[in-house]
């Protein structure tokens, strides 16, 4: 367990600990709260919530696996978060919202001055929730936005909404991880995904596990990543219908660029610890880049 978390999965919550829980969120001593999968009745849940706007110090708030279950919970939720400045990470993961109940928490969650990590996987969304979610990704010099979105097994969502996501996503200034494993998206929304992530400045890990996708999808993506300077770093086509060496083409390439950007930043840092090192070229540039999540908000709680 993280110090400064509390982490409960699958249980049944008593008042009692319900009531220690929201005390550690008001003395501001918890980071993460996880409560995946617990029961907890009406009244409780609204006393966490309440916990949780009045928290200072909590960035990772776990709700997955039906946690918020009835609209009513979700008005409770966007009431704490219109008040909460410190959560960067909300999972939500196998809630009921649909895209009615998104639209109640939008209002929160486009103002809310420090979120940059959402899971909405298995909310049962349609084309309208990923309308909203795309006010979460500001267009370039605009907000600051989402850096890590999941929308896993969303299986309502159309073609055209996920076309509106990609264009979204091309013209986001944050967006580094975007999951939608899971979801029917075939081989045109695959397409556009693509041209997408080619026009991303940020984009470095993309899943696209389980999504319907064949070697037509493979050989776009490959030629994306071979012909096109992108961010990205990590491409997931497992259990797609994709030829192993068409997978090894794509890993390949990735792995090449990954290798020359730490190369360069090892250049720089000699560099930068030997200023007496002189360039041949007085004129030439240096851009360091860095690869790899690392300090990935969302790797710290599981779903």
């Amino acid at each position: 367990m993280l110090p400064g978390s509390i982490q409960i999965s699958g249980e049944t919550l008593s008042g009692a600990e319900i009531r220690d829980i929201c005390e550690s969120l008001r003395e501001n001593s918890v980071r993460l709260l996880s409560l995946r999968g617990c029961q907890l009745s009406e009244r409780d849940f609204g006393h966490v919530c309440r916990g949780a706007a009045e928290s200072r110090s909590l960035a990772q708030l776990n709700l997955n696996l039906g946690i918020v279950s009835n609209i009513n919970r979700v008005k409770q939720l966007a009431e704490a978060l219109k008040t909460n400045r410190s959560v960067q990470s909300l999972f939500l993961h196998g809630s009921p919202l649909t895209d009615a109940g998104l639209a109640l928490l939008n209002p929160a969650l486009s103002i809310h001055p420090s979120l940059v990590a959402l899971d909405l996987g298995d909310c049962m969304l349609g084309d309208e929730g990923i309308n909203l979610i795309c006010g979460l990704l500001p267009p370039d010099g605009a907000k600051s936005g989402l850096k890590e979105l999941t929308l896993s097994a969303n299986p309502g969502v159309t073609s055209k909404g996920w076309g509106r996501l990609a264009i979204a996503v091309a013209h986001s200034s944050q967006l580094r991880v975007l999951n939608l494993d899971y979801n029917p998206l075939g081989d045109q929304v695959a397409g556009m995904l693509a041209v997408a992530v080619a026009s991303s400045r940020t984009l470095e890990v993309l899943d696209l596990e389980g999504t319907g996708l064949t070697n037509q999808s493979a050989q776009t993506l490959l030629d994306m990543v071979e012909n096109y300077p992108t961010a990205l770093r990590t491409l997931i086509l497992a259990e797609n219908n994709i030829s192993p060496e068409l997978q090894q083409q794509i890993s390949d390439l990735l792995s090449e660029g990954e290798e020359e950007e730490e190369m360069e930043a090892r250049e720089v840092t000699t560099r930068e610890k030997n200023p007496w090192i002189c360039q041949n070229n007085s004129s030439s540039q240096m851009v360091l880049m860095t690869s790899g999540l690392g300090d990935s908000l969302l790797a710290e709680t599981e779903m």
